[in-house]
């Protein structure tokens, strides 16, 4: 109301006053409110994150273990978490990721490694799902000492790295997620790939007490013989000043690069096998049923005159693609590994070919190249000279230390038992797991990609079949109800390849544990740029996936999702 003596002041009713003043009271209480209860999620909230990060901290001080730190971290995705890292005599550094009290799921991970390891490894995405999880560096610093070289003239460290680590990490693990929650985990569980493939192996073999169930991917168990053999054909490669190698010098610099013959190999091996499960996908469900002989499938890819270009194939070469396929044998004619399998034509440059996509250090030298100067032998020959590529340098064995190169080594050796010792430190293939599966009543998932160059995939299925054998005596319903394998047709090492790839490797293990729920099929997808293009279920050995769609329909990516395959 405006005040009528003129004076332009505002003049507020009586009853306006009151209802200011209500709204004033109203608002003073609203604000009281907010800032008690403010203070209430305050108090609430700072002793629990008190309490929690002092359990966490509790941890430095766990009996028998040497503890170096315990505290408050949080993974990528924000999630915080304990955690806590070690020292296991000698020198095993580990760490343990462990769910903040009321976060925890009950379940513990042996999360397992790849390649010769030396470092620490976290698992954020099972810390997120709710798992303790726990690993380590087997026992090396592969900063310090890079490759193999962590094992010259050492044992301990060899046994660290073939078993010990992975053991004692387990009990470490689990001994800090009980005291941590007070009480022992419900279920242990391992879950690994290729390195990390061997290491559950190794664990159902040696400590089966470890584990309730195991996932092992593309186990690199046969590991003497595996990596002896990626030597061999760096030297088949590398051999005549790379006369066999399955690449081109355009240029005439010395140096290959155009990998234009290895694009004909790969298309001329799909042409052949793409079919053999009845669809043309891009896919190759089973190498074993094909039928291709490069001397045979490869004539119109002859080059003139036997005269290396690039567009075609010389005899050397077309010998390293038999070499590869087929493995070696010793001057006895004893196979002595499986060769890479059919479809995997397209990895073999990044391993086993320098060019400039890897600059020019094909990856199994890395992997390999000084491997058995320190891993392979009873005593090691020498060390590794600083030039691993160039196999035309010289090697001072005089020297002290002695250098020996790989390009020196005789695969006649494997099986002349030199590589025995370290075998029985390294290699898991033992087919006896009955302490596991049985008497343990553990369970085993194993998989394997078809496609896979750098643990080939022939060897897993013939352990699978030694396991069936020698701990169930042939009885493949019992074997199936405690350790299943599965093929993945296209996939390559642990993951990637042209087929179906995805899946949650470690569900289906823990639904077998806890629920009994036995995995008929791992329902897998294949994703380009981020979009599913292919789905199926990946059958457990002696199953495939078989297209049961529509008729006629098979080659239409539109009916390559799961409903329309079934196990046989």
């Amino acid at each position: 109301m405006i005040d009528a003596s003129g004076s332009g002041a505002p003049r507020v009713c009586g009853h306006e006053i009151e209802r200011m003043r209500q709204l004033l009271i109203a608002f003073l209480l609203f604000g009281f409110m907010v800032w008690s209860r403010a203070g209430l999620l305050e108090a609430q909230t700072a002793p629990l994150t008190a309490s929690a990060r002092a359990s966490c901290e509790a941890l430095l001080q766990t009996r028998n273990l040497t503890i170096t730190y315990a505290g408050i971290a949080s993974t990528r995705d924000g999630i915080t978490y304990c955690y806590v890292k070690g020292i296991l005599a000698p020198a095993i550094q580990f760490h343990v990721q462990l769910p903040l009290l009321g976060q925890w799921n009950g379940r513990f991970i042996k999360w397992g490694d790849g390649g010769k390891d030396g470092d620490l490894d976290f698992a954020d995405h099972r810390v997120g799902e709710g798992y303790a999880v726990a690993n380590s560096n087997t026992g090396h610093d592969s900063g310090a000492e890079p490759g193999s070289s962590f094992a010259y003239q050492n044992r301990q460290a060899e046994i660290d790295f073939g078993y010990r680590a992975v053991h004692l990490t387990t009990v470490a693990g689990k001994t800090l997620a009980r005291r941590y929650y007070e009480r022992p985990p419900d279920y242990a569980y391992f879950e690994g790939c290729s390195t990390g493939g061997r290491q559950g192996l190794m664990e159902a073999q040696r400590y089966p007490g470890d584990f309730d169930g195991i996932v092992a991917g593309a186990p690199a168990n046969h590991y003497q013989a595996m990596n002896a053999v990626r030597v061999w054909l760096l030297q088949r490669m590398f051999r005549d000043d790379f006369a066999g190698a399955l690449a081109f010098d355009t240029d005439g610099d010395g140096r290959l690069d155009s990998l234009r013959k290895m694009e004909m190999l790969a298309d001329a091996v799909l042409a052949a096998c793409d079919h053999t499960d009845g669809i043309k996908d891009g896919v190759i469900d089973d190498p074993a049923r094909c039928d291709f002989d490069p001397g045979r499938d490869l004539v119109a890819m002859r080059c003139t005159g036997d005269k290396d270009a690039e567009g075609c194939l010389t005899s050397a070469q077309i010998q390293t693609v038999r070499d590869f396929h087929a493995g070696p044998r010793d001057s006895e004619g004893r196979q002595i590994y499986a060769g890479k399998p059919l479809g995997s034509e397209s990895q073999w440059p990044g391993l086993f070919i320098p060019y400039p996509g890897n600059r020019f250090s094909p990856g199994a030298v890395g992997l390999g190249g000084d491997h058995l100067n320190y891993l392979f032998y009873d005593e090691d020959p020498g060390v590794a000279p600083a030039n691993l590529l160039d196999t035309s340098g010289t090697v001072d064995a005089a020297g002290l230390p002695p250098e020996w190169a790989w390009w020196n080594f005789d695969i006649n050796d494997v099986s002349a038992g030199k590589g025995d010792v370290m075998s029985r430190i390294t290699d898991a293939t033992d087919p006896d797991l009955s302490r596991f599966l049985v008497e343990n009543d553990g369970k085993l998932l194993l998989y394997h990609g078809w496609a896979d160059a750098l643990v080939v995939p022939q060897p897993t299925l013939a352990y699978y079949h030694d396991v069936v054998e020698t701990t169930f005596g042939g009885d493949v319903s019992a074997a199936r109800a405690r350790a299943r394998l599965f093929m993945v047709p296209g996939m390559g090492h642990c993951r990637g390849g042209s087929g179906p790839d995805t899946w949650d490797r470690l569900r289906p293990l823990v639904d077998w544990v806890e629920r009994g729920v036995e995995p008929e099929a791992l329902i897998a997808t294949h994703l380009t740029d981020g979009v599913v293009d292919n789905e199926r279920p990946v059958c457990a050995v002696p199953q495939r996936a078989v297209y049961t769609g529509p008729a006629g329909g098979a080659d239409d990516s539109v009916n390559w999702v799961q409903g329309n395959f079934t196990c046989q």
